[in-house]
């Protein structure tokens, strides 16, 4: 019976450089060993396999392999090559240019994620790339538990405690239908805005907490009418129909204010900019890949954001 967990690799490559060599002493200068330090391990693999892998007929004096051994030397030549391989991929990984990074993105930023996602797998080819959206409670939660690695969001959270880098300007506002009756007007009243049905995200939603705090200080703590949908399309497609307004990224929007499917209100203090950020949490060391893809996003210098040239 085969004993595998006696073999070592110190043996396989004992028995390599005699069959090589066709010499103890051959295959001791190989290795830096003397001849009856490899005679050992020889000796220790045959022990191991239970048959004589090497055959030394008395007329030649030479070692040759025997039908044993020349499998043992087969299987010997890939353990090599798989030990090489493993070499390169861990040196990869080490290094940055290989490995997995999990990316978090608000739900406002899956408009503009996948194209982050192209350019940085074009960037760092052999670094995959795994995308996690929610919302920003969500994604909180997420650098709490160390379930991403990176995250772009608006503003930093307190807690956990993250190192941040701005990547870029996200603006906010109100849209509406073309035919709303605030629409075009250079300056629409207060009282008129505030009069009308807005359509938000759920609670935990940045978006949400924006808009809470926009309309709380525009109107002095004056309640609205507002109606809760679980996500920005459904928000955008009920603005589109007549059911309200909507206080929105306007990276969400784009493409329906550039076709004029949704129109901008001219409302005191908008639109708002404020900016999105690359986090990561301080009480952990990115891996060289996370390293690698957070150099990579902050060279980009938001060329992925709608509205940026192609």
């Amino acid at each position: 019976m085969v004993r595998l967990d006696a073999i070592t690799l110190k043996q396989l490559r004992a028995l390599v450089a005699v069959a090589g060599s066709a010499s103890l002493t051959g295959g001791a200068t190989r290795l830096g060993l003397t001849p009856p330090a490899i005679h050992s391990q020889i000796r220790n693999l045959e022990e191991a396999f239970g048959v004589p892998l090497l055959h030394r007929p008395p007329e030649t004096g030479s070692f040759t392999p025997t039908l044993a051994g020349i499998a043992v030397l087969e299987a010997a030549q890939r353990i090599e090559v798989i030990l090489s391989q493993c070499s390169y991929q861990v040196m990869a990984v080490s290094e940055g240019r290989a490995g997995q990074v999990t990316l978090g993105v608000v739900s406002t930023g899956r408009y503009f994620a996948p194209r982050l996602v192209k350019m940085l797998s074009l960037a760092c080819p052999e670094i995959r790339i795994a995308l996690r959206v929610g919302n920003r409670e969500q994604l909180i939660d997420d650098l709490a538990r160390h379930m991403v690695d990176l995250a772009v969001m608006g503003r930093p959270p307190r807690q956990p405690e993250v190192a941040s880098v701005a990547l870029g300007p996200h603006p906010h506002g109100i849209v509406a239908p073309p035919d709303h009756p605030l629409a075009g007007l250079a300056e629409v009243p207060v009282p008129d805005l505030l009069s009308q049905t807005f359509l938000a995200r759920e609670e935990g939603s940045g978006t949400r907490v924006l808009m809470s705090r926009y309309l709380d200080r525009l109107g002095e703590g004056q309640v609205v009418d507002l109606i809760e949908m679980d996500s920005n399309e459904t928000i955008k497609q009920s603005v589109i129909a007549g059911l309200g307004l909507a206080f929105l990224s306007l990276h969400v929007v784009m493409d329906e204010l550039r076709f004029g499917q949704l129109v901008q209100l001219a409302a005191p203090g908008l639109p708002i900019e404020r900016h999105w950020f690359l986090v990561h949490p301080v009480d952990r060391p990115l891996n060289p890949a996370a390293l690698r893809v957070q150099g990579e996003i902050v060279k980009l210098k938001g060329a992925y954001l709608p509205g940026a040239p192609a």
